[in-house]
């Protein structure tokens, strides 16, 4: 039993040291850059129908299409409220959307 466990930590020992010497010995790693993902801003006043539709959640061709007719008929957006005007789009679309919408 004793030899078992004396042959158990020598193993653990040269294990332990070989692994530290290479790591050592090794080319250090540079730090991997992660890119700064920015939400992409979709801006009311330009965006076409497929914009619309690609980048907002629960904006389909139909709401994509009233949103563009309503900037037609009343003019550029002023404020990500407005949008709360369209027929079709409620709270809780534009509270869903708010951070990737802009009217610049």
């Amino acid at each position: 039993m004793i030899k078992s466990l004396v042959s158990a930590t020598v193993f653990a020992l040269l294990t332990s040291v070989s692994v530290g010497s290479y790591a050592a010995k090794t080319e250090p790693v540079e730090p991997v850059k992660v890119a700064a993902t920015q939400a992409a801003t979709v801006n009311l006043n330009s965006a076409d129908v497929q914009t619309l539709t690609r980048e907002l959640k629960g904006i389909g061709e139909t709401k994509a299409k009233a949103i563009i007719a309503y900037r037609e008929a009343h003019g550029p957006f002023t404020s990500v409220e407005d949008l709360l005007e369209v027929k079709g789009i409620g709270a809780a679309t534009l509270e869903k959307n708010r951070a990737k919408i802009s009217v610049n």
